[in-house]
């Protein structure tokens, strides 16, 4: 699946999410508020989930322990979409970043916060999140599962699904459709290439549309 995650890098958002509208997926993109840490850097891959929730009674050992099974236990190679159920606490970090590239983690996405944001930008690891925040989880969050159905925003996204965040923002791919969505935006890239050489040479915008179907 290397070359599907490939692919689907050399895309972009709008086109993928102009795809999935007209076969009937409409509700496919992340809030407008979760953005790309460095907006140079893109994040294309089959997805893993991860979900957590606040807890103020474990300890710093319990809650350290438990983020560290985390990183342990979600699979290479994916990109990893958290629902931490909190904007309160940072949940990416320097040494988290590091440990999931070792991974060849393709990327994580949260809908929440991250803090330690130098490291990670110097280091190229690609995150999307909300905000940076100092504050950390230590006897405050713990996971709740892996690997199962969560939402961001009024989208459920499912391990194995697949996902194309840049500049624009982030889309979900549903796995059911992903090798068609991909090919079918590769050769929408292509009509729009066709079209912006003609508009660029002069064409008139109507009739451009009228030819291409595009704008």
């Amino acid at each position: 699946m290397t070359d599907l995650a490939d692919r689907l890098a050399a895309c972009y958002a709008s086109a993928v999410h102009d795809v999935l509208r007209a076969r009937g997926y409409g509700n496919q993109v992340l809030p407008p508020s979760i953005r790309a840490l460095d907006p140079t850097r893109r994040v294309a891959g089959e997805v893993y989930t991860i979900s957590g929730h606040v807890d103020q009674t474990l300890s710093r050992h319990e809650t350290l322990l438990r983020w560290a099974q985390v990183l342990s236990r979600v699979p290479g190679g994916k990109v990893l979409v958290c629902q931490p159920n909190t904007k309160a606490i940072a949940l990416m970090g320097e040494l988290s970043a590091q440990a999931l590239r070792v991974k060849h983690t393709r990327g994580y996405v949260v809908d929440g916060h991250c803090r330690d944001t130098d490291f990670i930008l110097e280091m190229g690891f690609p995150v999307f999140c909300e905000a940076n925040t100092p504050a950390d989880i230590v006897e405050r969050w713990t996971y709740d599962a892996l690997g199962d159905p969560i939402t961001i925003g009024t989208v459920t996204i499912r391990s194995g699904d697949w996902l194309l965040g840049d500049r624009d923002g982030v889309v979900i791919i549903p796995h059911e459709v992903a090798e068609e969505v991909v090919a079918e935006t590769e050769a929408v890239m292509g009509t729009e290439g066709e079209m912006r050489r003609a508009i660029m040479e002069g064409m008139d915008p109507e009739r451009a549309y009228l030819k291409f179907g595009k704008f």
